[in-house]
Protein backbone atom coordinates (compact mmCIF):
# COMPACT_ATOMS: atom_id res chain seq x y z
CA UNK A 1 0.00 0.00 0.00
CA UNK A 2 1.00 3.61 -0.79
CA UNK A 3 1.50 6.13 2.00
CA UNK A 4 1.02 9.79 1.93
CA UNK A 5 1.59 12.54 4.60
CA UNK A 6 -0.58 15.31 4.26
CA UNK A 7 1.07 18.40 6.66
CA UNK A 8 -1.35 21.07 6.72
CA UNK A 9 0.74 24.15 6.84
CA UNK A 10 -1.96 26.87 7.61
CA UNK A 11 -1.55 29.38 9.77
CA UNK A 12 -4.91 31.11 11.26
CA UNK A 13 -4.82 35.06 11.06
CA UNK A 14 -8.65 36.31 12.32
CA UNK A 15 -10.60 37.75 8.95
CA UNK A 16 -8.28 37.18 5.92
CA UNK A 17 -6.52 33.69 6.96
CA UNK A 18 -9.17 31.59 8.73
CA UNK A 19 -8.02 28.28 7.20
CA UNK A 20 -11.82 27.32 5.12
CA UNK A 21 -10.05 26.91 2.03
CA UNK A 22 -7.33 24.90 3.24
CA UNK A 23 -9.45 22.62 5.42
CA UNK A 24 -11.35 22.20 2.05
CA UNK A 25 -8.23 21.21 0.07
CA UNK A 26 -7.18 18.82 2.67
CA UNK A 27 -10.74 16.86 2.93
CA UNK A 28 -10.68 16.86 -0.73
CA UNK A 29 -6.68 14.99 -0.83
CA UNK A 30 -7.77 13.06 2.06
CA UNK A 31 -10.74 11.37 0.05
CA UNK A 32 -8.62 10.78 -3.20
CA UNK A 33 -6.20 8.95 -1.33
CA UNK A 34 -8.67 7.10 0.74
CA UNK A 35 -10.91 6.33 -2.65
CA UNK A 36 -7.41 5.25 -4.11
CA UNK A 37 -6.12 3.23 -1.79
CA UNK A 38 -3.06 5.32 0.02
CA UNK A 39 -2.38 4.91 3.41
CA UNK A 40 -3.06 8.41 5.11
CA UNK A 41 -1.21 10.26 7.90
CA UNK A 42 -1.75 13.62 8.97
CA UNK A 43 -0.04 16.48 11.10
CA UNK A 44 -1.57 20.11 11.09
CA UNK A 45 1.20 22.01 11.90
CA UNK A 46 -0.55 25.14 13.91
CA UNK A 47 -2.34 22.31 16.25
CA UNK A 48 1.30 21.01 17.42
CA UNK A 49 3.47 18.12 16.64
CA UNK A 50 5.98 16.19 18.44
CA UNK A 51 9.65 16.40 16.57
CA UNK A 52 10.57 12.34 16.70
CA UNK A 53 6.62 11.48 15.65
CA UNK A 54 7.26 13.89 12.78
CA UNK A 55 10.86 12.23 11.53
CA UNK A 56 8.98 8.45 11.82
CA UNK A 57 6.59 10.23 9.73
CA UNK A 58 9.03 11.27 7.00
CA UNK A 59 10.59 7.93 7.03
CA UNK A 60 6.91 5.63 6.94
CA UNK A 61 5.69 8.08 3.79
CA UNK A 62 6.39 7.19 0.14
CA UNK A 63 5.18 10.75 -0.33
CA UNK A 64 4.21 13.97 1.09
CA UNK A 65 1.51 16.52 0.23
CA UNK A 66 2.03 20.13 1.56
CA UNK A 67 -0.93 22.74 1.33
CA UNK A 68 -0.24 26.03 2.70
CA UNK A 69 -1.00 29.82 1.75
CA UNK A 70 1.61 31.86 0.70
CA UNK A 71 2.34 34.68 2.94
CA UNK A 72 4.81 37.62 2.10
CA UNK A 73 6.24 35.02 -0.72
CA UNK A 74 6.83 32.13 1.56
CA UNK A 75 5.77 30.02 3.76
CA UNK A 76 4.41 30.67 7.01
CA UNK A 77 6.42 30.93 9.65
CA UNK A 78 5.21 28.12 11.94
CA UNK A 79 5.61 26.09 8.99
CA UNK A 80 8.87 27.09 8.37
CA UNK A 81 9.64 26.25 12.29
CA UNK A 82 8.20 22.90 11.47
CA UNK A 83 11.43 22.09 8.85
CA UNK A 84 13.61 23.71 11.15
CA UNK A 85 12.72 21.46 13.69
CA UNK A 86 11.73 18.25 12.17
CA UNK A 87 14.17 18.05 9.29
CA UNK A 88 17.39 19.59 10.97
CA UNK A 89 16.66 17.31 14.44
CA UNK A 90 15.77 14.66 12.53
CA UNK A 91 18.31 15.07 10.31
CA UNK A 92 17.18 13.93 6.95
CA UNK A 93 19.51 15.40 5.13
CA UNK A 94 22.94 13.51 6.23
CA UNK A 95 24.79 16.86 6.10
CA UNK A 96 24.92 18.78 2.64
CA UNK A 97 25.93 15.91 0.44
CA UNK A 98 29.13 17.00 0.70
CA UNK A 99 33.13 14.98 0.95
CA UNK A 100 36.57 16.00 1.96
CA UNK A 101 37.68 12.47 0.34
CA UNK A 102 35.48 12.57 -2.78
CA UNK A 103 35.02 16.29 -4.73
CA UNK A 104 33.04 14.72 -6.63
CA UNK A 105 29.68 14.98 -4.00
CA UNK A 106 27.88 18.45 -4.65
CA UNK A 107 26.34 20.52 -2.19
CA UNK A 108 22.26 19.73 -1.23
CA UNK A 109 23.09 15.77 -2.42
CA UNK A 110 23.00 14.05 0.86
CA UNK A 111 19.03 13.90 1.64
CA UNK A 112 18.05 11.06 3.47
CA UNK A 113 14.96 10.85 2.18
CA UNK A 114 15.62 9.87 -1.60
CA UNK A 115 13.04 7.47 -3.30
CA UNK A 116 10.18 9.97 -2.16
CA UNK A 117 8.31 12.34 -3.84
CA UNK A 118 6.32 15.82 -2.61
CA UNK A 119 4.00 17.79 -3.71
CA UNK A 120 2.94 21.43 -2.95
CA UNK A 121 -0.34 22.99 -2.81
CA UNK A 122 -0.47 26.39 -2.66
CA UNK A 123 -3.02 29.16 -1.91
CA UNK A 124 -2.20 32.91 -3.20
CA UNK A 125 -4.33 35.85 -3.07
CA UNK A 126 -2.18 36.96 -6.43
CA UNK A 127 -3.49 36.07 -10.13
CA UNK A 128 -2.03 33.50 -12.11
CA UNK A 129 -1.20 36.22 -14.42
CA UNK A 130 1.74 37.12 -11.93
CA UNK A 131 3.79 34.33 -13.14
CA UNK A 132 5.61 33.92 -15.95
CA UNK A 133 4.66 37.47 -17.25
CA UNK A 134 8.24 39.46 -17.37
CA UNK A 135 5.98 42.77 -16.41
CA UNK A 136 4.73 40.80 -13.72
CA UNK A 137 5.49 41.04 -9.59
CA UNK A 138 7.40 38.05 -10.01
CA UNK A 139 9.93 39.21 -12.74
CA UNK A 140 8.83 36.36 -15.23
CA UNK A 141 9.74 33.64 -12.83
CA UNK A 142 7.06 30.60 -12.95
CA UNK A 143 4.82 29.60 -10.02
CA UNK A 144 7.48 26.90 -9.40
CA UNK A 145 10.60 29.23 -9.27
CA UNK A 146 8.65 31.64 -7.09
CA UNK A 147 8.38 28.91 -4.63
CA UNK A 148 12.03 27.81 -4.96
CA UNK A 149 12.74 27.78 -1.31
CA UNK A 150 10.33 25.52 -0.46
CA UNK A 151 11.10 23.33 -2.97
CA UNK A 152 14.72 23.14 -2.25
CA UNK A 153 13.72 22.08 1.75
CA UNK A 154 12.73 18.91 -0.43
CA UNK A 155 15.60 18.85 -2.45
CA UNK A 156 18.19 18.89 0.20
CA UNK A 157 16.38 16.04 1.95
CA UNK A 158 17.06 13.93 -1.29
CA UNK A 159 12.66 14.17 -2.21
CA UNK A 160 11.57 14.56 -6.14
CA UNK A 161 8.75 17.21 -7.13
CA UNK A 162 5.32 16.36 -8.51
CA UNK A 163 3.25 18.63 -10.24
CA UNK A 164 2.40 21.89 -7.89
CA UNK A 165 -1.65 22.78 -7.39
CA UNK A 166 -2.18 26.20 -6.97
CA UNK A 167 -5.32 28.13 -6.50
CA UNK A 168 -5.29 32.17 -7.27
CA UNK A 169 -7.06 35.10 -6.63
CA UNK A 170 -8.23 33.89 -3.64
CA UNK A 171 -9.85 37.22 -1.91
CA UNK A 172 -10.35 39.71 -5.51
CA UNK A 173 -11.34 36.81 -8.11
CA UNK A 174 -14.47 34.87 -8.42
CA UNK A 175 -13.11 31.82 -6.41
CA UNK A 176 -15.26 28.79 -7.64
CA UNK A 177 -14.18 26.34 -4.45
CA UNK A 178 -15.77 23.24 -6.73
CA UNK A 179 -14.13 23.92 -9.91
CA UNK A 180 -10.75 24.00 -8.00
CA UNK A 181 -11.27 21.09 -5.64
CA UNK A 182 -12.11 19.25 -9.37
CA UNK A 183 -8.88 20.72 -10.33
CA UNK A 184 -6.65 19.23 -7.43
CA UNK A 185 -8.11 16.15 -7.93
CA UNK A 186 -7.37 16.17 -12.04
CA UNK A 187 -3.38 17.19 -10.41
CA UNK A 188 -3.54 14.49 -8.11
CA UNK A 189 -5.13 11.76 -10.64
CA UNK A 190 -1.55 13.11 -12.71
CA UNK A 191 0.65 12.75 -9.55
CA UNK A 192 -0.22 9.69 -7.76
CA UNK A 193 -1.05 6.83 -10.45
Amino acid sequence: MKKVLILNGHQYYKGPANGELTGHIIEKAKEFFSKNGFEVKYTHIEKGYDVKDECEKFKWADYILLQYPVYWMGLPWITKKYFDETFTQGVHYESDGRSRSDASKRYGSGGLLKGKKYMLSLTYNCPTSEFGNKDGFFDGLSLDEANIATHKIFQFCGLEPLKTFSVHDIFKGDLNLQEQLSKLEATLSKNFK
